[in-house]
């Protein structure tokens, strides 16, 4: 079987595991989670089989012609360079590990069926923009995602908060279509075609016409589908959906395909130097602000969601100063450790009963009941913070390379500005990364009071994948050198300058946050605890619906907002009031968008209905009073007939008369 046809069955065999599932899910349920993990699993082991032929080789393309269209034709192309490859087998191995986590995750959710089948069809669309070499196709995958992410994150909709998230999910994204999707057309018009090989081709040529237009165009859908600044405000609250989707979503589909778009096109991007400063911009706002909001949450999901808004700011950050190997082999890391956290963190949230880190500093017991993600998760929180020798370390160190080497003008692909906002910035978020990943280690892990209850042992389908997981975090950095030939060629080792300076600076950012750990566990020592109300044998999916309308549902009101055990409110002072909102964004955005749309429905509701109702409704009054009167004469009297048209007669002739005077007398 050729290399082509083996990545044509990659996105096919979850896309028909998705319609299989649907089919059976109400008739022949035994058959769901077969149909939801054997295609995947077969899908990663041909994706596997594939990066193994391509090797980190020449590219491999195939195409046919999907649709004449008169003028730019749609093809149903196939790229497969040494990204594509590595990128489908993260996308598959993560999305097998999701699929296996949920069989016990939502063991007894009555909507388990359709939630495996759109995971698998989420799995197919962003594999289907991997793999696609028409921008065209790729958009397709692209869209399917979005509405896949709106009926996933608002999988628990009988709550208010699933169907906001859901639905701001939806139209942040789609307003970062908009411009998308007019850019890929301006690109298409300058270059004739939608092949990503023959764009590039047209690029190489001087091509384009309008690059700092294009390129704008197209890093609106980016920002948009990755969470970057200003679009980045639905990721926190789409934590909202299962934990396992929050693992899908954040660490192998849906924000990784902005980033692997721009790694795709990154000579469009390039070809302007005013859209490479906006995209450093960009990541730089993103890597601090989101630092700096990870800090003082207290919901242990939306730290994690603010994480993965800042690691894609890396990426973003690479790809700013030309560097696609590096954004790519960070995106891949990042995908491993970041599933870990998750799916470790729905172990914890269903161990502890609540999602909130406060309730959880109040505990103790955690890291004894559940080992398995105790230890994993600890693992993975060090290659978040880039510990070597921890796969993080060596990914954040190839973006700060190419940052240094750029702001130092060794390399030319950017200007040189956009190396030093990227360095910059990229030491500041380490700091910050340091500090959040060690307060929520302390928070979850060491608390110190109420014992935590015992739910028994994990499923082993939960506690299983996070050790698969963990392999890859723990050593995937140290293939950097030998997989030199799937990312451009070039090696991603650390330079001595900027692992100093990043080790460094991330120890740093770690003692204080545990010095000030210490402090605030002493003023805590001094509030009393409340009760504990345990949840014995609850299902982890159950525990996780009751902890998200609530972070004291499980626990009463043990700790709240200032709560005095949270090291986080002590580092950022009276910073922590409007990071701990995402800097008021939302706010921001409802007094510019949300408040004026809805005024001007209200305006068009009044003139509907005041003026253009009016208006119908008063025709059809006076037709009906003019039928009335009409009806009223139709009294089937002879005698007034004739007095009638008699009278009309004088009348008419009373008239004739005078008009014929008036003539004369002119």
């Amino acid at each position: 079987m050729t290399t082509t046809t083996l990545a044509a069955l990659v996105p096919l065999l979850p896309f028909l595991g998705a319609l299989a599932g649907l089919a059976v899910g109400r008739t022949a349920p035994g058959f769901v989670r077969p149909l939801a993990i054997l295609p995947t699993l077969t899908a990663a082991v041909l994706a596997v089989l594939v990066a193994v032929r391509q090797g980190g080789g020449r590219a491999i393309d195939a195409a046919t012609q999907l649709t004449p269209t008169g003028s730019v034709p749609i093809d149903l192309a196939l790229h497969l360079d040494g990204f594509a490859v590595l990128v489908a087998v993260l996308v598959t191995v993560v999305a097998t590990c999701v699929q296996l986590y949920s069989t016990a995750y939502l063991r007894d959710d009555p909507r388990y069926p359709s939630y495996a089948a759109l995971v698998s069809l989420f799995t197919s669309a962003m594999l289907l923009v991997v793999y696609s070499g028409d921008l065209m196709v790729l958009l397709v995958g692209w869209e399917i995602m979005g509405i896949c992410s709106y009926f996933l994150v608002g999988h628990y909709w009988e709550t208010p908060e699933a169907r906001a998230a859901s639905l701001k999910a939806f139209l942040v994204t789609k307003l970062g279509d908009v411009p998308f999707l007019i850019g890929l057309f301006a690109l298409a018009a300058d270059t004739g075609s939608f092949r990503i090989t023959k764009i590039l081709a047209a690029v190489s040529n001087g091509g384009i016409e309008h690059p700092t237009l294009i390129a704008l165009l197209l890093l609106a859908g980016v920002a948009g589908k990755s969470a970057q600044f200003p679009l980045h405000t639905w990721l926190p609250d789409a934590m909202a959906g299962p934990t396992p989707v929050s693992a899908l979503i954040h660490a192998a589909t849906m924000v990784a395909a902005g980033i692997y778009f721009v790694a795709r096109l990154l000579p469009v991007f390039a070809d302007s130097g005013a859209a490479l400063v906006v995209l450093a911009v960009m990541a730089a706002v993103t890597m601090i602000g989101s630092g700096l909001a990870a800090l003082a949450q207290d919901d242990i999901k939306r730290v994690l969601a603010y994480s993965t808004i800042g690691q894609l700011g890396y990426m973003s950050g690479a790809l700013a100063v030309g560097d696609r190997g590096a954004a790519v082999f960070h995106l891949i890391s990042h995908g491993a450790f970041k599933a870990v956290l998750f799916l470790a963190a729905g172990v914890v949230i269903h161990a502890a009963g609540t999602n909130s880190l406060a309730a959880m500093s109040r505990m103790s017991g955690l890291a004894r009941r559940i080992p398995d993600a105790y230890w994993t998760m600890t693992v993975a929180l060090l290659a978040l913070a880039a510990i070597p020798p921890f796969a993080g370390f060596f990914s954040k160190e190839a973006v700060l390379v190419a940052a240094e080497h750029t702001a130092l003008g060794d390399r030319t692909v950017a200007p040189a500005a956009a190396g030093w906002t990227i360095l910059v910035a990229g030491l500041l978020a380490a700091v910050l990364t340091a500090s959040y990943a060690v307060r929520l280690w302390l928070l979850a892990f060491r608390g110190r009071g109420a014992e935590v209850p015992d739910h028994g042992k994990q499923p082993l389908a939960m506690t299983s994948v996070l050790w698969i997981l963990a392999v890859p975090t723990i050593g995937f950095g140290l293939t950097a050198g030998l997989l030199g030939d799937w990312f451009d060629g070039h090696a991603l080792t650390p330079s001595l300058t900027t692992a100093v300076l990043a080790t460094g600076v991330t120890l740093v950012g770690g003692l204080v946050t545990y010095g000030a750990w210490r402090h605030t566990t002493a003023l805590a020592a001094r509030t009393p605890i409340g009760a504990v109300a345990a949840h014995p044998g609850a299902e982890p999916a159950l525990v996780e619906a009751e902890a998200m309308t609530s972070h004291t549902a499980a626990y009463g009101t043990i700790a709240d907002a200032s709560d005095p055990a949270d090291p986080g409110r002590l580092l950022l002072g009276p910073l922590h009031r409007h990071a701990v909102t995402g800097f008021h964004l939302d706010a921001l955005y409802t007094a510019l968008f949300v408040r004026p749309v809805r005024a001007a429905a209200r305006l068009v509701r009044f003139l509907d209905r005041e003026v253009v109702d009016t208006y119908v409704n008063g025709t059809g009054t006076v037709t009906r009073l003019l039928g009335t009167a009409v009806r009223r004469a139709q009294t089937g009297n002879v005698q007034t007939y004739v007095s009638a048209l008699l009278a009309g007669s004088l009348a008419l002739a009373i008239a004739a008369v005078v008009f014929a005077n008036v003539n004369a007398g002119s």
